[in-house]
Protein backbone atom coordinates (compact mmCIF):
# COMPACT_ATOMS: atom_id res chain seq x y z
CA UNK A 1 0.00 0.00 0.00
CA UNK A 2 1.38 3.49 -0.99
CA UNK A 3 1.03 5.89 1.99
CA UNK A 4 0.92 9.64 2.03
CA UNK A 5 0.95 10.31 5.74
CA UNK A 6 4.24 12.38 7.13
CA UNK A 7 7.08 10.53 7.54
CA UNK A 8 7.53 9.28 11.63
CA UNK A 9 10.83 9.36 13.65
CA UNK A 10 12.83 5.80 12.54
CA UNK A 11 12.76 3.29 14.70
CA UNK A 12 16.10 4.14 17.19
CA UNK A 13 17.05 0.66 16.72
CA UNK A 14 18.31 1.39 13.21
CA UNK A 15 20.77 3.46 15.07
CA UNK A 16 22.63 -0.29 16.19
CA UNK A 17 23.71 -0.73 12.50
CA UNK A 18 27.09 -0.93 12.00
CA UNK A 19 27.11 0.05 8.84
CA UNK A 20 24.31 2.42 8.30
CA UNK A 21 24.25 2.12 4.59
CA UNK A 22 23.10 -0.92 4.26
CA UNK A 23 19.81 0.52 4.71
CA UNK A 24 18.48 1.16 1.12
CA UNK A 25 16.13 2.84 0.53
CA UNK A 26 15.83 2.34 -3.80
CA UNK A 27 15.27 0.02 -6.17
CA UNK A 28 19.20 -1.53 -7.39
CA UNK A 29 18.67 -1.77 -11.55
CA UNK A 30 21.62 -1.92 -13.63
CA UNK A 31 24.37 -1.03 -10.86
CA UNK A 32 22.22 2.32 -9.81
CA UNK A 33 20.08 3.12 -6.91
CA UNK A 34 16.23 4.26 -8.44
CA UNK A 35 13.50 6.24 -7.25
CA UNK A 36 10.01 5.42 -8.27
CA UNK A 37 7.93 7.16 -10.72
CA UNK A 38 6.95 10.68 -9.26
CA UNK A 39 8.98 9.36 -5.90
CA UNK A 40 5.95 6.93 -5.03
CA UNK A 41 7.17 5.07 -2.14
CA UNK A 42 6.01 2.26 0.29
CA UNK A 43 6.51 2.35 4.27
CA UNK A 44 8.19 -0.09 5.98
CA UNK A 45 7.24 -0.77 10.02
CA UNK A 46 8.56 -3.00 12.14
CA UNK A 47 5.61 -5.36 13.36
CA UNK A 48 6.65 -5.99 16.54
CA UNK A 49 5.84 -1.86 17.23
CA UNK A 50 4.38 -0.56 14.78
CA UNK A 51 7.28 1.99 14.38
CA UNK A 52 8.44 3.54 10.63
CA UNK A 53 11.60 1.90 9.53
CA UNK A 54 11.55 3.81 6.12
CA UNK A 55 10.32 4.05 2.80
CA UNK A 56 10.97 1.76 -0.34
CA UNK A 57 10.98 3.36 -3.94
CA UNK A 58 7.57 1.96 -5.27
CA UNK A 59 8.69 1.33 -9.33
CA UNK A 60 6.15 1.10 -12.45
CA UNK A 61 5.06 -1.22 -14.57
CA UNK A 62 7.24 0.71 -17.20
CA UNK A 63 10.45 0.55 -14.88
CA UNK A 64 10.06 -3.03 -14.34
CA UNK A 65 10.14 -3.69 -17.68
CA UNK A 66 13.31 -1.62 -18.36
CA UNK A 67 14.43 -3.46 -15.25
CA UNK A 68 14.46 -7.05 -17.64
CA UNK A 69 15.73 -5.02 -20.60
CA UNK A 70 18.58 -3.99 -18.79
CA UNK A 71 18.94 -7.95 -17.31
CA UNK A 72 18.82 -8.94 -20.75
CA UNK A 73 21.50 -6.70 -22.36
CA UNK A 74 23.75 -7.75 -19.59
CA UNK A 75 23.03 -11.35 -20.04
CA UNK A 76 25.61 -12.00 -23.13
CA UNK A 77 28.80 -10.83 -21.02
CA UNK A 78 28.07 -12.22 -18.06
CA UNK A 79 27.21 -15.96 -19.40
CA UNK A 80 30.23 -15.81 -21.13
CA UNK A 81 32.30 -15.87 -18.38
CA UNK A 82 34.41 -18.82 -16.81
CA UNK A 83 32.44 -20.20 -14.36
CA UNK A 84 35.43 -19.63 -12.03
CA UNK A 85 34.71 -15.95 -12.51
CA UNK A 86 30.89 -15.78 -11.72
CA UNK A 87 32.04 -18.36 -8.57
CA UNK A 88 34.64 -15.51 -7.36
CA UNK A 89 32.19 -12.67 -7.23
CA UNK A 90 29.61 -15.11 -5.27
CA UNK A 91 32.46 -16.07 -2.65
CA UNK A 92 32.88 -12.41 -2.61
CA UNK A 93 29.33 -11.31 -1.75
CA UNK A 94 29.64 -14.46 0.50
CA UNK A 95 32.32 -13.40 2.15
CA UNK A 96 30.51 -9.70 2.86
CA UNK A 97 27.53 -11.94 4.07
CA UNK A 98 29.24 -12.79 6.84
CA UNK A 99 30.95 -9.91 7.58
CA UNK A 100 27.88 -7.70 8.02
CA UNK A 101 26.08 -10.63 9.54
CA UNK A 102 24.89 -8.68 12.39
CA UNK A 103 23.67 -5.77 10.44
CA UNK A 104 21.71 -8.11 7.98
CA UNK A 105 20.27 -10.06 11.09
CA UNK A 106 18.95 -6.85 12.81
CA UNK A 107 17.75 -5.25 9.62
CA UNK A 108 15.66 -8.50 9.14
CA UNK A 109 14.32 -8.28 12.48
CA UNK A 110 13.50 -4.85 12.28
CA UNK A 111 11.31 -5.79 9.19
CA UNK A 112 9.99 -9.23 9.83
CA UNK A 113 9.68 -9.42 13.37
CA UNK A 114 11.34 -12.84 13.91
CA UNK A 115 13.99 -13.66 16.83
CA UNK A 116 17.28 -11.96 16.47
CA UNK A 117 18.89 -15.79 16.89
CA UNK A 118 16.69 -16.98 14.57
CA UNK A 119 17.78 -14.24 11.77
CA UNK A 120 21.33 -14.60 12.24
CA UNK A 121 20.81 -18.17 11.62
CA UNK A 122 18.74 -17.45 8.70
CA UNK A 123 21.98 -15.10 7.11
CA UNK A 124 24.12 -18.25 7.92
CA UNK A 125 21.56 -20.61 5.81
CA UNK A 126 21.19 -17.12 3.09
CA UNK A 127 24.92 -17.23 2.89
CA UNK A 128 25.80 -20.61 2.35
CA UNK A 129 23.70 -20.57 -0.68
CA UNK A 130 26.06 -18.02 -2.42
CA UNK A 131 28.78 -20.44 -0.76
CA UNK A 132 28.05 -23.87 -2.43
CA UNK A 133 26.91 -22.41 -6.19
CA UNK A 134 30.28 -20.63 -6.34
CA UNK A 135 31.40 -24.12 -6.72
CA UNK A 136 28.69 -26.02 -8.28
CA UNK A 137 29.00 -23.17 -11.27
CA UNK A 138 31.58 -25.01 -12.34
CA UNK A 139 29.94 -28.07 -12.63
CA UNK A 140 27.93 -28.21 -15.02
CA UNK A 141 29.79 -30.25 -17.57
CA UNK A 142 29.19 -31.22 -20.93
CA UNK A 143 27.95 -34.62 -20.85
CA UNK A 144 29.43 -37.31 -23.81
CA UNK A 145 26.78 -40.07 -24.51
CA UNK A 146 27.42 -43.42 -26.66
CA UNK A 147 26.73 -42.31 -30.22
CA UNK A 148 23.45 -43.94 -31.96
CA UNK A 149 24.64 -42.96 -35.04
CA UNK A 150 27.76 -43.85 -37.41
CA UNK A 151 30.55 -41.60 -37.23
CA UNK A 152 28.88 -39.31 -35.08
CA UNK A 153 30.21 -37.79 -31.68
CA UNK A 154 27.02 -37.00 -29.42
CA UNK A 155 27.28 -34.56 -26.55
CA UNK A 156 24.65 -32.82 -24.22
CA UNK A 157 25.57 -28.93 -23.20
CA UNK A 158 23.81 -27.05 -20.62
CA UNK A 159 23.08 -23.29 -21.34
CA UNK A 160 21.64 -20.52 -19.12
CA UNK A 161 18.62 -20.03 -20.14
CA UNK A 162 18.89 -15.64 -20.17
CA UNK A 163 16.99 -13.67 -17.32
CA UNK A 164 15.64 -15.12 -14.61
CA UNK A 165 12.61 -13.79 -12.43
CA UNK A 166 12.90 -14.17 -8.85
CA UNK A 167 10.08 -13.70 -6.72
CA UNK A 168 10.27 -14.17 -2.93
CA UNK A 169 8.71 -13.99 0.35
CA UNK A 170 8.36 -12.13 3.82
CA UNK A 171 8.96 -14.88 5.66
CA UNK A 172 12.61 -15.72 4.63
CA UNK A 173 13.74 -12.32 2.90
CA UNK A 174 17.64 -13.33 2.79
CA UNK A 175 17.30 -16.99 2.01
CA UNK A 176 14.73 -17.41 -0.53
CA UNK A 177 16.62 -14.76 -2.34
CA UNK A 178 19.91 -15.96 -2.28
CA UNK A 179 18.70 -19.98 -2.61
CA UNK A 180 17.41 -18.50 -5.74
CA UNK A 181 20.13 -16.09 -7.44
CA UNK A 182 23.18 -17.65 -6.32
CA UNK A 183 21.59 -20.83 -8.65
CA UNK A 184 20.63 -18.54 -11.39
CA UNK A 185 23.73 -16.20 -11.45
CA UNK A 186 26.21 -19.35 -11.18
CA UNK A 187 24.63 -20.90 -14.01
CA UNK A 188 25.10 -17.90 -16.33
CA UNK A 189 21.54 -16.64 -16.01
CA UNK A 190 21.33 -12.63 -15.00
CA UNK A 191 18.28 -11.80 -12.62
CA UNK A 192 15.41 -9.38 -11.53
CA UNK A 193 14.07 -10.07 -7.98
CA UNK A 194 11.31 -8.51 -6.13
CA UNK A 195 11.00 -8.75 -2.41
CA UNK A 196 7.81 -8.61 -0.40
CA UNK A 197 6.85 -4.96 0.25
CA UNK A 198 6.89 -6.03 3.62
CA UNK A 199 10.58 -7.23 4.06
CA UNK A 200 11.94 -5.08 0.95
CA UNK A 201 15.34 -3.83 3.23
CA UNK A 202 16.79 -7.35 3.85
CA UNK A 203 16.73 -7.90 -0.33
CA UNK A 204 18.62 -4.20 -0.85
CA UNK A 205 21.19 -4.87 2.05
CA UNK A 206 22.33 -8.23 -0.24
CA UNK A 207 22.03 -5.81 -3.42
CA UNK A 208 24.47 -3.59 -1.59
CA UNK A 209 26.88 -6.23 -0.54
CA UNK A 210 26.32 -7.66 -4.49
CA UNK A 211 27.98 -4.59 -5.98
CA UNK A 212 30.46 -4.63 -3.17
CA UNK A 213 31.60 -7.98 -4.13
CA UNK A 214 32.22 -6.58 -7.75
CA UNK A 215 28.35 -7.93 -9.81
CA UNK A 216 28.38 -6.06 -12.71
CA UNK A 217 25.66 -3.75 -13.96
CA UNK A 218 22.38 -5.40 -14.86
CA UNK A 219 23.26 -8.85 -13.75
CA UNK A 220 21.60 -8.86 -10.25
CA UNK A 221 18.39 -6.44 -10.12
CA UNK A 222 15.67 -5.44 -7.37
CA UNK A 223 12.72 -4.40 -8.18
CA UNK A 224 10.70 -3.30 -5.50
CA UNK A 225 7.41 -1.99 -5.40
CA UNK A 226 3.76 -3.56 -5.83
CA UNK A 227 3.67 -6.90 -7.20
CA UNK A 228 0.85 -7.20 -9.68
CA UNK A 229 2.91 -4.05 -11.34
CA UNK A 230 6.36 -5.53 -10.79
CA UNK A 231 5.92 -8.65 -11.73
CA UNK A 232 2.67 -8.54 -14.08
CA UNK A 233 5.10 -7.52 -17.37
CA UNK A 234 7.59 -10.32 -16.59
CA UNK A 235 4.87 -12.87 -16.90
CA UNK A 236 4.51 -12.04 -20.39
CA UNK A 237 7.74 -10.86 -21.54
CA UNK A 238 9.22 -13.34 -23.62
CA UNK A 239 12.67 -11.78 -22.50
CA UNK A 240 11.78 -13.58 -19.15
CA UNK A 241 12.56 -17.29 -19.80
CA UNK A 242 12.85 -18.42 -16.39
CA UNK A 243 10.36 -17.29 -13.12
CA UNK A 244 10.88 -18.54 -9.51
CA UNK A 245 8.33 -18.16 -6.63
CA UNK A 246 7.87 -18.62 -3.11
CA UNK A 247 4.95 -18.25 -1.86
CA UNK A 248 1.07 -19.48 -1.30
CA UNK A 249 -0.18 -22.32 -3.68
CA UNK A 250 -3.31 -19.43 -4.90
CA UNK A 251 -0.33 -17.26 -6.60
CA UNK A 252 1.96 -19.80 -7.76
CA UNK A 253 -1.06 -20.93 -9.78
CA UNK A 254 -1.80 -17.51 -10.75
CA UNK A 255 1.94 -16.81 -12.04
CA UNK A 256 1.71 -20.39 -13.68
CA UNK A 257 -1.66 -19.04 -15.85
CA UNK A 258 0.21 -16.07 -16.57
CA UNK A 259 3.12 -17.20 -18.10
CA UNK A 260 1.82 -19.73 -20.27
CA UNK A 261 1.83 -17.79 -23.37
CA UNK A 262 5.45 -17.07 -23.15
CA UNK A 263 6.27 -21.14 -22.15
CA UNK A 264 8.59 -20.59 -19.33
CA UNK A 265 11.28 -22.05 -17.08
CA UNK A 266 8.94 -22.34 -13.90
CA UNK A 267 10.51 -22.91 -10.20
CA UNK A 268 7.15 -22.62 -7.88
CA UNK A 269 7.93 -23.62 -3.90
CA UNK A 270 4.55 -23.30 -2.70
CA UNK A 271 2.51 -23.83 0.46
CA UNK A 272 2.76 -26.91 2.87
CA UNK A 273 0.96 -28.35 5.65
CA UNK A 274 2.99 -31.61 7.26
CA UNK A 275 1.88 -33.90 9.25
CA UNK A 276 4.05 -35.18 12.07
CA UNK A 277 3.70 -38.70 13.04
CA UNK A 278 4.71 -39.69 16.66
CA UNK A 279 4.30 -44.12 17.04
CA UNK A 280 3.55 -45.41 20.77
CA UNK A 281 7.29 -46.54 20.06
CA UNK A 282 9.39 -43.08 19.65
CA UNK A 283 11.57 -41.18 21.75
CA UNK A 284 8.83 -39.38 23.38
CA UNK A 285 10.36 -36.47 24.66
CA UNK A 286 12.54 -36.41 21.73
CA UNK A 287 9.36 -36.20 19.47
CA UNK A 288 8.05 -33.48 21.87
CA UNK A 289 10.99 -30.84 21.73
CA UNK A 290 11.17 -31.71 17.79
CA UNK A 291 7.80 -30.76 17.56
CA UNK A 292 8.25 -27.39 19.12
CA UNK A 293 10.82 -26.76 16.95
CA UNK A 294 8.92 -28.01 14.14
CA UNK A 295 6.00 -26.11 14.90
CA UNK A 296 6.82 -22.45 15.95
CA UNK A 297 10.18 -21.72 13.88
CA UNK A 298 9.67 -18.49 12.67
CA UNK A 299 6.48 -18.04 15.14
CA UNK A 300 5.03 -20.56 13.10
CA UNK A 301 5.17 -18.62 9.67
CA UNK A 302 7.18 -21.35 7.64
CA UNK A 303 5.70 -23.67 5.15
CA UNK A 304 8.02 -26.25 6.64
CA UNK A 305 5.72 -25.82 10.03
CA UNK A 306 4.15 -28.83 11.31
CA UNK A 307 0.84 -28.27 11.14
CA UNK A 308 -1.07 -31.41 11.91
CA UNK A 309 0.47 -33.10 14.71
CA UNK A 310 -1.09 -37.00 14.92
CA UNK A 311 0.14 -39.47 17.87
CA UNK A 312 -0.77 -42.84 18.14
CA UNK A 313 -3.49 -43.06 20.93
CA UNK A 314 -1.19 -45.25 23.66
CA UNK A 315 1.10 -42.30 24.00
CA UNK A 316 -1.27 -39.53 23.17
CA UNK A 317 -2.37 -37.91 25.95
CA UNK A 318 1.27 -38.15 27.40
CA UNK A 319 2.43 -36.13 24.66
CA UNK A 320 -0.01 -33.60 25.01
CA UNK A 321 0.40 -33.23 28.30
CA UNK A 322 4.44 -32.47 28.11
CA UNK A 323 3.75 -30.44 24.43
CA UNK A 324 1.33 -28.26 26.05
CA UNK A 325 3.62 -27.69 29.67
CA UNK A 326 6.84 -26.70 26.62
CA UNK A 327 4.89 -24.36 24.32
CA UNK A 328 3.13 -22.55 27.60
CA UNK A 329 6.94 -21.96 28.72
CA UNK A 330 7.93 -19.90 25.54
CA UNK A 331 8.74 -16.65 25.27
CA UNK A 332 6.98 -13.73 23.20
CA UNK A 333 7.88 -10.48 22.40
CA UNK A 334 9.51 -8.11 20.03
CA UNK A 335 12.50 -10.09 18.06
CA UNK A 336 14.45 -7.72 18.83
CA UNK A 337 14.59 -9.09 22.18
CA UNK A 338 15.45 -12.52 21.27
CA UNK A 339 12.38 -14.51 22.43
CA UNK A 340 11.15 -17.80 20.68
CA UNK A 341 7.94 -16.34 19.67
CA UNK A 342 7.81 -12.90 17.74
CA UNK A 343 5.11 -10.65 16.42
CA UNK A 344 2.87 -12.18 13.39
CA UNK A 345 3.22 -10.50 9.63
CA UNK A 346 0.24 -8.85 9.57
CA UNK A 347 -3.50 -8.88 10.95
CA UNK A 348 -4.53 -11.13 8.15
CA UNK A 349 -2.33 -13.39 9.86
CA UNK A 350 -3.68 -12.71 13.13
CA UNK A 351 -6.95 -12.94 11.66
CA UNK A 352 -6.52 -16.66 10.68
CA UNK A 353 -5.18 -17.86 14.11
CA UNK A 354 -8.31 -16.50 15.66
CA UNK A 355 -10.76 -18.04 12.94
CA UNK A 356 -8.49 -21.39 12.94
CA UNK A 357 -8.53 -21.73 16.86
CA UNK A 358 -12.39 -20.86 17.10
CA UNK A 359 -13.75 -23.15 14.27
CA UNK A 360 -11.63 -26.44 15.81
CA UNK A 361 -13.19 -25.41 19.55
CA UNK A 362 -16.63 -25.08 17.73
CA UNK A 363 -16.07 -28.83 16.34
CA UNK A 364 -15.14 -30.08 19.90
CA UNK A 365 -11.23 -29.47 20.36
CA UNK A 366 -9.82 -29.10 23.93
CA UNK A 367 -7.77 -25.87 24.27
CA UNK A 368 -4.50 -26.76 26.01
CA UNK A 369 -2.95 -23.66 26.02
CA UNK A 370 -2.81 -20.10 24.63
CA UNK A 371 -5.53 -18.86 22.43
CA UNK A 372 -5.75 -15.59 22.30
CA UNK A 373 -3.56 -12.38 21.63
CA UNK A 374 -1.06 -11.79 23.74
CA UNK A 375 -0.40 -8.56 25.63
CA UNK A 376 2.58 -7.64 23.84
CA UNK A 377 0.64 -6.43 21.23
CA UNK A 378 -2.13 -6.76 18.82
CA UNK A 379 0.43 -8.63 15.92
CA UNK A 380 1.53 -11.27 18.83
CA UNK A 381 -0.75 -14.54 19.43
CA UNK A 382 0.02 -16.91 22.29
CA UNK A 383 1.54 -19.52 21.29
CA UNK A 384 -1.33 -22.27 21.40
CA UNK A 385 -1.96 -26.13 21.81
CA UNK A 386 -4.91 -27.41 20.83
CA UNK A 387 -5.87 -31.47 21.32
CA UNK A 388 -8.70 -33.69 19.96
CA UNK A 389 -8.80 -31.64 16.90
CA UNK A 390 -11.36 -33.24 14.63
CA UNK A 391 -10.68 -34.20 10.76
CA UNK A 392 -12.83 -31.72 9.39
CA UNK A 393 -11.34 -28.80 11.58
CA UNK A 394 -10.66 -26.06 9.23
CA UNK A 395 -7.09 -26.07 10.87
CA UNK A 396 -6.53 -29.95 9.67
CA UNK A 397 -7.12 -28.36 5.67
CA UNK A 398 -5.26 -25.12 5.72
CA UNK A 399 -1.64 -23.88 6.02
CA UNK A 400 -1.94 -22.23 9.28
CA UNK A 401 0.92 -19.92 9.08
CA UNK A 402 1.11 -19.11 13.23
CA UNK A 403 1.92 -20.09 16.68
CA UNK A 404 -1.10 -22.31 16.83
CA UNK A 405 -0.96 -26.36 17.07
CA UNK A 406 -3.69 -29.26 16.21
CA UNK A 407 -2.70 -32.81 17.70
CA UNK A 408 -5.30 -35.32 17.10
CA UNK A 409 -4.51 -39.00 18.02
CA UNK A 410 -4.92 -41.85 15.57
CA UNK A 411 -4.81 -46.06 15.84
CA UNK A 412 -2.90 -47.78 12.91
CA UNK A 413 -0.23 -46.89 10.60
CA UNK A 414 -2.51 -47.66 7.89
CA UNK A 415 -4.26 -44.46 9.49
CA UNK A 416 -1.38 -42.20 9.94
CA UNK A 417 -0.79 -42.73 6.03
CA UNK A 418 -4.44 -42.10 4.95
CA UNK A 419 -4.61 -38.96 7.31
CA UNK A 420 -1.48 -37.75 6.48
CA UNK A 421 -1.91 -37.63 2.80
CA UNK A 422 -4.98 -36.21 2.37
CA UNK A 423 -4.43 -33.08 1.56
CA UNK A 424 -3.37 -31.34 -1.52
CA UNK A 425 -0.05 -30.24 0.02
CA UNK A 426 3.22 -32.47 -0.21
CA UNK A 427 6.06 -30.48 0.76
CA UNK A 428 7.62 -31.94 3.91
CA UNK A 429 6.21 -34.64 6.67
CA UNK A 430 7.86 -35.87 10.03
CA UNK A 431 8.16 -38.93 11.67
CA UNK A 432 9.01 -40.67 14.85
CA UNK A 433 9.45 -44.13 15.33
CA UNK A 434 12.23 -46.32 16.38
CA UNK A 435 10.91 -49.25 14.40
CA UNK A 436 13.41 -49.25 11.09
CA UNK A 437 10.70 -51.52 8.76
CA UNK A 438 8.16 -48.54 9.74
CA UNK A 439 10.56 -45.88 8.55
CA UNK A 440 11.17 -47.61 5.40
CA UNK A 441 7.21 -48.18 5.16
CA UNK A 442 6.40 -44.60 5.91
CA UNK A 443 9.62 -42.95 3.86
CA UNK A 444 7.86 -44.58 0.71
CA UNK A 445 4.22 -44.01 1.17
CA UNK A 446 3.87 -40.45 2.03
CA UNK A 447 3.42 -38.36 -0.84
CA UNK A 448 5.52 -35.32 0.09
CA UNK A 449 8.82 -34.15 -1.28
CA UNK A 450 11.06 -34.41 1.73
CA UNK A 451 10.90 -36.82 4.61
CA UNK A 452 12.11 -35.77 8.43
CA UNK A 453 12.89 -39.04 10.48
CA UNK A 454 13.33 -38.61 14.01
CA UNK A 455 14.20 -34.87 13.70
CA UNK A 456 13.62 -31.50 12.45
CA UNK A 457 16.09 -29.40 10.01
CA UNK A 458 16.72 -31.27 7.60
CA UNK A 459 17.17 -28.11 4.82
CA UNK A 460 20.25 -26.64 3.12
CA UNK A 461 22.36 -25.75 0.57
CA UNK A 462 23.30 -29.63 -0.67
CA UNK A 463 19.81 -30.69 -0.60
CA UNK A 464 17.00 -30.39 -3.50
CA UNK A 465 14.12 -28.40 -1.40
CA UNK A 466 10.73 -28.77 -2.94
CA UNK A 467 7.19 -30.66 -2.60
CA UNK A 468 4.84 -32.86 -4.82
CA UNK A 469 1.20 -32.02 -5.49
CA UNK A 470 0.26 -29.03 -4.89
CA UNK A 471 3.61 -27.95 -3.09
CA UNK A 472 5.23 -26.64 -6.04
CA UNK A 473 7.20 -27.47 -9.36
CA UNK A 474 10.95 -28.40 -9.50
CA UNK A 475 13.26 -28.36 -7.04
CA UNK A 476 15.75 -25.33 -5.51
CA UNK A 477 19.17 -26.09 -3.93
CA UNK A 478 21.83 -28.61 -4.82
CA UNK A 479 22.77 -29.87 -8.43
CA UNK A 480 18.68 -29.61 -9.43
CA UNK A 481 18.30 -26.12 -8.43
CA UNK A 482 21.44 -24.69 -10.31
CA UNK A 483 19.93 -27.18 -13.90
CA UNK A 484 16.55 -25.16 -13.26
CA UNK A 485 18.18 -22.20 -14.97
CA UNK A 486 19.71 -24.18 -17.63
CA UNK A 487 18.73 -25.75 -20.93
CA UNK A 488 19.94 -28.64 -21.95
CA UNK A 489 21.10 -28.21 -26.16
CA UNK A 490 21.99 -31.73 -27.79
CA UNK A 491 24.83 -31.42 -30.09
CA UNK A 492 25.29 -34.36 -33.07
CA UNK A 493 28.94 -33.96 -34.97
CA UNK A 494 30.15 -35.69 -37.87
CA UNK A 495 33.32 -36.80 -37.42
CA UNK A 496 35.01 -37.71 -40.65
Amino acid sequence: MLSTQKRHERDPHLDSLADPTLLREFAYINGEWCSGENDARTDVYNPANGVWLGSVASMSAEQSRNAVHLANAAFEAWSRKLPQERGKILDRWYDLMMEHKEDLALLMTLEQGKPLSESRGEIDYAASFLEYYAEEGKRLNIESVMSHLERAEVELWREPVGVAGLITPWNFPSAMLTRKAGAALAAGCTVVAHPSWETPFSALALAELAERAGMPAGVFNVVTGEAPTIVGPWTEMPEVRALSFTGSTEIGKLLYRQSADTVKRLVLELGGHAPFLVFADADLEHAVDCAIDAKFATSGQDCLAANRILVERPVYDAFCKRFAEKTAALSIGPGIDDPVIGPLMNEKAVAKQVEQVSDALEKGAKLLTGGDIHKAGPLFYQPTVLADVPADAAIFHEETFGPVAAIAPFDTEAEAISRANDTEYGLVSYIHTESAHRIYRLTRALQYGMVAVNRTKVTGAPIPFGGMKQSGIGREGARLGIEAFTEVKYVCRDFE
